[in-house]
This record gives structure tokens, sequence and C-alpha cells, in this order.
């Protein structure tokens, strides 16, 4: 299935002859895309055309990739795929903590990386259509004591005072939250949540995992929304 036409895609990369061959893999796919080769010229960009995901390169000169994203992330929720020349742990936990949400490592296939930007924009976004219960009754938020996820809003209230995720972080909340005390491998969140197109590490699940308990006030060492099972995964808690 094509994706749909009035998706929008920013790519950013200062190699221009791979800027325009990932440009061109998504023109194909029916996205309206606009590509630049600085950061600057990226964040003007992105106001402007108010992209549903940016493809951007770690190495730009001047303003670099990481922040480009943190700037990115004061205006956007786009989602974020950002393009590195070394597959290392530090480059994609640094990349990964300013708000992007996936990775691709250089040299990569841009078919892959269509079908990783597709399984992302398959997800729901705000305004997708709300989420039902039985009888179709609109489905209730889902409560953890002072913890409040609302799937049908995508909005996360602890102690009555909004959460402020990144879409990938909600999903990984409301897919935990989804089955309380059922543990989810890190394979299984990344099926539900990056889809099964998605290959690469899995460790990428403890890094957003990480900025949501943070986010959350959940101490690591004794969590009481995002419980870790030892050598399988996660699962959610009560919040008591």
């Amino acid at each position: 299935m094509d994706a749909d036409p009035g998706y929008r895609a920013l790519v950013v990369d200062d190699e221009k002859a791979l800027a325009e061959v990932v440009a061109s893999y998504l023109q194909r796919e029916h996205f309206e895309v606009t590509v630049r080769h600085s950061g600057v010229d990226a964040l003007s960009a992105a106001r402007d055309v108010d992209p549903d995901v940016v493809v951007l390169d770690l190495g730009l000169p001047g303003i670099d990739g990481l922040e480009v994203c943190r700037q990115l992330r004061t205006f956007s929720d786009a989602y974020v795929v950002m393009l590195t020349a070394r597959d290392t742990e530090v480059d994609t936990i640094v990349g990964l903590s300013v708000g992007a949400d996936d990775y691709v490592t250089k040299p990569f296939s841009p078919r892959e990386l269509v079908a990783r930007i597709r399984a992302m924009l398959r997800r729901p976004r705000v305004g997708a259509p709300v989420v039902t219960g039985p009888f179709g009754r609109e489905a209730p938020p889902r409560v953890f004591g002072p913890l409040s996820i609302d799937p049908a809003s995508r909005e996360v209230l602890l102690d009555d005072e909004p959460v402020p995720l990144t879409r990938t972080e909600f999903d990984i909340l409301a897919a935990l939250s989804s089955r309380p005390g059922v543990v989810w491998s890190r394979r299984q969140l990344i099926d539900a949540v990056w889809g099964e197109p998605w290959v690469g590490n899995d460790h990428l699940v403890d890094v957003h995992v990480g900025h949501v308990r943070r986010k959350l006030g959940d101490n690591p060492g004794d969590p009481r929304f995002v419980l870790t099972v030892r050598g399988v995964g996660y699962r959610m808690g009560t919040g008591q």
C-alpha cells in the first residue's frame, strides 16, 4: 500500500547525492518531499512545511543533527530518523536522547529506510479515530495510581499534570499499559511500536524506556510504573 499522498517528508543531509536518492525513493511512495543540506535551512523548512517525518543526518556542518533535533522537538512532533555514519552505542543513545525515534547507520538501503518510515506512519497520531471499548463506547483512560494514560487523546497525566512524551515514548507506554501485568519482550515492543519490518539493535527499546521513566519521575532502581523483568523485558506496574 502506498503512503498517504498527504504525508510530508523533510530530508536533511549535506551529501547532496544521498539526499536526492532518499528523496526519490520517498517520492515514489507519493510523499511530498523537501530537501535541505544544512541545519539552519532544515529548521526553517520544518517550520514552513510541518513534516510528518524528518530524515536527519547526524553529521551536518555548523548546526549538527543533534542540535537540529533538539530545536525541532520544541515545535514539532514529527517522527525523526537519524542517519549516522557510526554504529556505536554512544551515537545511538545520544541521538535518541534528543528526541529521535529511530536511527539508520550509513551505508543503508533506501528501500529499508522507506519501509521503516512507512511502519512509523502507520501508528495513530493525535486526532486519530477515538479508541473504543465494549459496545462502541469510548475506552476510558488507563489509571495506575497517580498516572493516567488516555489512548484516545494520546494524553498522559501524572498527578493531574501533563507529561510531554514524544510519539514513540507514548506508543511504548500505551503498549505496556494495554496489558497490565503482562511482560513484554524487547522484540514484542519493537513489533508493536516500530512494526515488523524494523531491524536493528533491540536495546533501542531500553533507551526509550529510560526516557519514559525519567519523564514519569520513575526511579530505575525502584520503579512504580515501568518495571524491568530481568532477562525478559518490561511490564506495567500498579503505580503504588
